[in-house]
């Protein structure tokens, strides 16, 4: 077996070795003395293959902040391939939590502390070579409250309302072993090295031609110098050598460290983009004496990036953000973070399959494997390195910039990642040159703005944007880090529906009302869609200054910081097991695009399966200019369209039989229909698996995720149904199950009820491969089962050549960026020149300066609340677009003259940031803005933050003086497009 495993590395990678480190763990849960020596008896320990967190059962059956915390051991023994002797060994941790001590054969080998990122050590000196026995064992630490041991100091990420504390190793392990010239790891913490860089510049993307870069970083650790050089090839996605090309040789000395590099120009690339996971794999090899004696493979994509005229571009086309603020934990119950790759693939292609095109993880750096998973299906992201709400200093900052440095290194290859995020709120000017410099240093050619929350008005920073409101720029591009930040379980679809949950019922949230954290589906998936129509209404394209999308948060429900009845956070487009709530099919008919719609699609909210004589509104999300709604063939007539994408058809009366809404576009032609069908009685059960594309591997890690479903005679889900389910497993399999409203969210449970008529269970493999049988039973149903096999995965000595991710293929479905314009323009900027006040006409030129963080005021006096604009030239105007100081809580009674002719007067409605004033076409020079009364106050929206404290503007405003306050932040005037 040591054999066959050798010769396999070797037909892979003959000149280093990649090792799977995950199989033949063990773990104990508590501090025994003399845990780190090789003589320990650990015979009584639980068996695992990592990734795997120990506290792994309490994911979604506690609170946050109830999991559990302490320390962890690990132990592994393992022996060296065969002709390893004189190499180097490097151990790779993707991360940990929180802490870790690393022992090899009982001496201590290094400390990692962060939580976060990967950790490299080298075991050269302190391994046994073949065939003798290696112990390594890391003594992990999960307390909130861990301090760095040399500094005494908390990290402040490790937060019990966003962090989950999944504890001990929680990340995949690798096994590295090179000559003695080698091309070092990407693993500074500890190593100190960065590895090898991949990058592409002089894009000409018509011509599907650019200029691919390698750099890579070599040691020599031999007793001479040595003349090395780089040699690359490239590979297509099909594995299909198009480029080889080689650099300069270098001479290092002894010991010595050196950076080689090597370029050239291809053509016929297929740029990486979105929905198109598609990557090459660039080997970087390493030539000495004529022959190759290093190979480092890297998978990475190419694309070109530019961001400017508050606008992202993305192989030459804009793209407006459309995605989610996702929980770095992407966590699922019963295992949290340590899913296979496979899984996490599944979970982010849904938020693709959405039509989001982005995902902004939350305060910390994402584990490797969802990087790579999200390369694989196409998904931007933006990468924090680590925070939780404020700016901090001296060591908290510090730790903090280490982090960025480290998560930049080691991800820098990733084509997916377009942002770095320096802050999950505002950060000094002086933080963020520092935050700068990094990036310039490890990572000057990736293409990758760096920025942070809020920072609006920043001249450092490349992006910003407020949580919860619209922002707008004609410079750098502006984004919501999050919104929406509404709860509803899947459970509940109406009022009208089993079990007929009252929309908004539940508890307060620390004494305030928490309607809006206990919705239904329906009203969850409406408040979704109000949302974003603000955001579309100042997309590219509607002005000189735009919006450039947002991050709805979250994506999947998640073990963390809640406010609803349920003791985790509902706020998902799809629930734990990521079975799809309504929101999320709202979201790709509103998404369908990369600014502008390209796609027409139209969903029904909810489903066709009423009591008879029910009477309801039925809601219709489609992309169409106009929807009819059709009962059983019968024309119900045209919905009200409230906004843009939502349509309303009220007081429909349920008929058995099938509802369909049916959208129209401008010149009145059918381009989309939406069908509903009612099932029948509740007749059987149903059970659906799905498993890795490499298939379902004997790892003891790999899961199946199977669906359960009541299905009617015609095998229609029924989707009233929440019949309780019994499972029954038999085979080697380990039961993970699922979760429902319930005790403990039935974690772990064998019995667990379906919700809307369906459900899903985790079922894990062992060690051993064979049969496993699934039963499915249920009270005046029939049964369901399932088989499932497991297929052999090969180890030897705790070492595999199998990689996590091995035969996991890219998404390509959305196809390469289209070379057509991404919008239109729909209104055209006619910019103000002058302007004065009745009051303070020194800072009148504030409200049309595009900067937020000012504005014009009237210090409430009503007689001077008035502003007259001189615009740069005559115009055909039609509207106006204003954001007023308190937009969320304020109307303001105003009138609006064009060249003295009033072409509006009445009350600015409440809204998340713009409000967009329209009138008759009117041709003037000189716009009047005035204030005609007192504001009147109102919270339209009811957000309150995670401390449970309004919002700090809503409390101010509640206190100002509002009689005769006019506060301009920016003004825009607008003439339609022709």
């Amino acid at each position: 077996m040591t054999f066959l495993l050798q010769s396999k590395a070797t037909a892979n990678n003959p000149h280093r070795g990649a090792y799977n480190f995950n199989s033949d763990w063990k773990v104990y849960v508590g501090d025994p003395e003399g845990a780190a020596h090789t003589s320990f008896n650990d015979q009584q320990w639980e068996v695992v293959t990592l990734p795997h967190a120990w506290n792994e059962d309490e994911a979604f059956k506690l609170d946050i902040k109830d999991l559990s915390t302490g320390i962890a051991w690990y132990r592994k023994t393992f022996v060296l391939p065969e002709g390893s002797d004189d190499k180097n060994v490097f151990v790779e941790f993707e991360g940990l939590r929180q802490a870790g001590e690393f022992y090899v054969n009982g001496t201590l080998v290094g400390l990692h502390e962060n939580g976060v990122m990967a950790v490299g050590l080298n075991l050269t000196s302190l391994l046994k070579p073949y065939p003798q026995e290696n112990v390594i064992a890391v003594r992990t630490d999960n307390d909130w409250n861990y301090r760095e041991r040399f500094f005494n100091q908390r990290y402040q990420w490790a937060d019990r309302n966003f962090n989950a504390n999944y504890g001990g190793l929680t990340k995949n392990v690798f096994l590295h072993i090179t000559n003695k010239v080698y091309q070092t790891l990407p693993l500074y913490s500890n190593l100190g090295t960065t590895g090898v860089y991949v990058y592409a510049s002089d894009f000409d993307i018509p011509a599907k031609k650019a200029t691919v870069h390698v750099e890579s970083e070599v040691r020599n650790e031999t007793d001479r110098a040595r003349v090395v050089n780089l040699d690359v090839v490239v590979e297509d996605l099909d594995g299909k050598e198009v480029q080889r090309f080689k650099g300069s040789p270098r001479m290092i000395s002894p010991d010595g460290l050196s950076v080689l590099t090597a370029s050239a120009d291809m053509d016929n690339l297929e740029f990486w983009s979105w929905g198109y996971g598609y990557l090459y794999k660039v080997r970087a090899r390493l030539e000495m004496d004529g022959a190759i004696v290093d190979e480092v493979p890297i998978r990475t994509g190419f694309r070109k990036t530019e961001y400017k005229d508050g606008m992202i571009y993305l192989n030459g086309r804009v793209i407006m953000l459309k995605g989610y603020a996702q929980r770095t934990s992407n966590e699922w119950p019963a295992m949290g973070m340590s899913v296979p790759a496979w899984l996490s693939d599944y979970s982010n292609q849904l938020m693709i399959e959405s039509n989001g095109n982005f995902v902004r993880w939350m305060h910390i750096t994402p584990w490797k494997q969802d990087v790579e998973s999200s390369d694989r299906v196409g998904l931007i992201q933006v990468m924090p390195a680590g925070d939780a709400e404020h700016d901090v200093t001296g060591r908290r900052w510090d730790q903090r910039v280490e982090l960025m440095r480290d998560a930049i290194i080691y991800n820098r290859n990733n084509p997916s990642i377009l942002f770095y995020e320096g802050g999950n709120k505002g950060i000094r000017e002086s933080h963020m040159l520092e935050l700068l410099a990094v990036r310039d240093k490890y990572d000057p050619h990736g293409g990758r703005a760096m920025g942070s929350r809020e920072m609006l008005a920043s001249k450092t920073a490349e992006w910003g944007g407020e949580m919860l409101y619209i922002n707008k720029s004609a410079r750098k591009p502006l984004f919501a880090n999050e919104y929406s930040r509404d709860e509803g379980l899947r459970k509940y679809w109406d009022e009208f529906t089993p079990p007929y949950h009252k929309d908004g019922d539940g508890p307060l949230y620390k004494g305030d009302d928490a309607s809006v954290y206990n919705r239904n589906q329906d009203s969850h998936a409406i408040e979704n869609v109000i949302r974003w129509n603000e955001y579309w209404r100042e997309r590219p394209g509607t002005g000189k200054r735009v919006n450039s999308g947002g991050a709805n948060i979250i994506f999947s429900d998640t073990n963390t910081h809640h406010r609803g009845e349920e003791n985790y956070r509902r706020s998902g487009e799809v629930d734990p097991m990521r079975i799809p709530k309504d929101g999320f099919w709202a979201h790709q008919v509103m998404w369908a695009g990369w600014v502008e719609l390209e796609d027409t699609l139209t969903h029904i909210l909810g489903h066709w399966n009423y009591k008879k004589g029910t009477v309801k509104d039925i809601y219709v999300v489609s992309g169409a200019e106009e929807v009819e709604l059709f009962v059983n063939g019968q024309l119900l007539g045209k919905g009200r369209q409230s906004h843009r994408f939502l349509f309303t058809f009220e007081d429909v009366c349920f008929a058995e039989g099938e509802i369909k809404a049916v959208g129209y576009n401008q010149e009145g032609l059918k381009v989309t229909e939406a069908v509903r069908q009612s099932a029948g009685k509740p007749h059987a059960l149903q059970l659906t698996p799905m498993v890795s594309p490499a298939g379902f591997r004997a790892d003891g890690a790999d899961v199946a995720l199977v669906q359960v479903e009541v299905v009617d005679a015609k095998g229609r889900r029924c989707p009233t149904a929440l019949n309780m389910v019994n499972f029954e497993l038999q085979g080697p399999a380990e039961w993970l199950g699922g979760i429902a409203q319930g005790p403990d969210n039935y974690i772990l449970s064998k019995q667990l009820p379906v919700e809307g008529g369906v459900n899903r269970v985790l079922v894990r493999s062992t060690t051993e491969a064979g049969t496993i049988q699934l039963t499915a039973k249920a009270r005046g149903l029939e049964t369901a089962k399932l088989e499932l096999t497991t297929l052999p995965f090969v180890t030897q000595n705790g070492l595999s050549t199998v990689l996590p991710a091995d035969g996991l293929p890219s998404f390509i479905g959305k196809g390469p960026t289209p070379m057509t314009p991404s919008y239109r323009k729909t209104r055209i900027a006619v910019q103000p020149v002058a302007a004065d006040a009745g009051i303070n006409s020194e800072d009148v030129k504030q409200s049309f300066d595009d900067n937020e963080e000012t504005s014009w005021t009237n210090d409430n006096h009503l007689d001077k609340g008035w502003v007259r604009y001189q615009l740069e030239r005559e115009a055909e105007l039609s509207q106006i677009n204003i954001k007023l100081s308190g937009h969320r809580t304020r109307s303001y009674p105003i009138r609006v003259t064009v060249e003295g002719r009033e072409v509006f007067k009445g009350s600015t409605p409440r809204n998340l940031g713009y409000v967009s004033i329209d009138f008759e076409t009117i041709r003037g020079k000189e716009v009047m803005v005035q204030l005609i009364g007192a504001t009147s106050y109102e919270d339209e929206y009811g957000i309150v933050e995670i401390t449970g404290q309004k919002d700090e503007a809503v409390l101010a405003d509640q206190e100002e003086n509002r009689e005769g306050s006019l506060n301009i932040v920016e003004i825009e005037f607008y003439e339609k497009a022709e």
